[in-house]
């Protein structure tokens, strides 16, 4: 068995989309949903393992400690000689990290002088021009990003952010140099480490931009970035043009699929979907009072999933509130950790529901799809046919379930009928 990469990723949603996107451009992927051990099975004709943490917002030494655990099974078991770690294209995270802190433990364990910073993911408006991170032609700090209920993104420079939560300095590869193809790329990468650099932001115009920029670096060790330029390693291999979907695992008969949606994303593109769903399917809030306060409030939201008709589209559970209402809603609860109440609420409701025979999840946002995979006790994966852009189904063979797990900008308006109807 020959690993080509191994993917360590620092949420869920992130895990199932570079697994997507590695997909279909040819490789054969295997997805962990926790640190693997020896007794984890992984086949002999895999190209890429992408192990799942749930590490974006959690304490520093947490974080630190459970990357490193993901690298070493990686290298000792899996024996794996080039190494990813994949973040949002959005570079979620604070002035504190985890990107950063992250990224020089693993340099520091690969013993790498050098590693890129390639967030970008063109084909889903994310871009970086002049090393600023672009959202949909806006600056990250003027999008939508500025309102992140966990890590509001206040400035769009990746130089500046990556500099703050490590400890080194960060060179540009600029868009002249990567238009000039592999070989400008490659020089430019020698210079920046001979000025001692650290880390070295490239920027992405085009998704085929990222092709370049694949072909520039076979031979780094270890790089970082989002799930664009994890594609295009996986096209750099195999030479494949991206397919539409994968062929990996058929999707169930819709007799046999028992749904919910829980949306915990707050993100702009999740509310619209939210509310493009509510039009024609069973929804309820949550009342974040009752989350707090009422102890029967997961069995009350329970037999409300339940009573409606199995028949038709899944019932939805969701958190996503506006901007505007996500503020007041903060400010009348700023003493408790409202993110993770949630989190919680929703990880009960699926191992009740799970336990009453439902096996498809359909779930928004990375820290809730993270708790409510962990709950469900879900740890290996196949990759499915693809939804949207960097959201497949999933299949777990051992629990029978099907996953789809969303990040929140993620996907077209129309986003929950869609994930049903490739059911039929």
């Amino acid at each position: 068995m020959t690993i080509k990469l191994g993917v360590i990723a620092d949420d869920f949603t992130g895990a199932t989309d570079i697994a997507s996107f590695m997909v279909q451009n040819g490789w054969r992927v295997v997805l962990l949903f926790s640190i693997p051990d020896n007794r984890t099975f992984i086949p002999h004709d895999v190209d890429a393992i992408v192990i799942s943490l749930k590490i974006r917002s959690c304490p520093v030494e947490e974080a630190l400690e459970q990357s490193l655990k993901a690298c070493e099974w990686l290298r000792k078991i899996a024996c794996c000689s080039r190494f990813f770690f994949k973040y949002c294209s959005t570079f979620d995270s604070t002035k504190e990290g985890n990107i950063g802190p992250v990224i020089d433990v693993l340099m520091d364990e690969l013993q790498i002088d050098l590693c890129l910073i390639c967030p970008a993911l063109p084909i889903n408006g994310r871009t970086v021009v002049h090393g600023y991170l672009f959202v949909n032609g806006q600056l990250l700090n003027e999008s939508d990003m500025q309102y992140h209920p966990i890590n509001p993104m206040k400035d769009s420079n990746l130089l500046r952010l990556i500099e703050q939560q490590s400890k080194g300095f960060a060179g540009l590869v600029d868009i002249n140099c990567v238009r000039q193809g592999e070989l400008s790329i490659r020089e430019h990468l020698h210079k920046l480490r001979c000025k001692g650099a650290r880390y070295a932001v490239v920027d992405t115009l085009l998704m085929d931009d990222l092709l370049l920029i694949a072909k520039a670096i076979p031979d780094m060790a270890f790089v970082t970035g989002g799930s664009g330029l994890g594609g295009a390693i996986a096209r750099y291999y195999t030479g494949h043009s991206p397919k539409k979907t994968s062929s990996m695992k058929t999707l169930p008969s819709i007799r046999n699929k028992k749904a919910v949606i829980l949306s915990g994303s707050c993100s702009t593109m999740t509310y619209q979907q939210v509310t493009e769903y509510q039009k024609e399917a069973p929804t309820m809030a949550l009342d974040i009072d009752e989350c707090i306060n009422n102890s029967d409030y997961v069995h009350l939201l329970v037999d409300w999933v339940i009573q409606q008709p199995i028949k038709g589209l899944a019932p939805m559970l969701y958190s996503t509130q506006p901007p505007g209402v996500l503020k007041l809603i903060q400010e009348k609860h700023r003493f408790l950790q409202l993110s993770k109440i949630i989190e919680q609420i929703f990880a009960q409701i699926a191992n009740e529901l799970r336990k009453k025979g439902f096996n498809t999840f359909i779930l928004t946002g990375g820290e809730t799809s993270g708790r409510v995979v962990q709950s469900l006790g879900i740890r290996q994966v196949e990759v499915g046919a693809v939804i949207a852009l960097g959201v497949p189904w999933v299949y777990d063979l051992h629990s029978d379930c099907w996953l789809a797990l969303k990040s929140g900008n993620f996907g077209e308006v129309d986003f929950f009928y869609h994930s049903q109807k490739i059911f039929h």
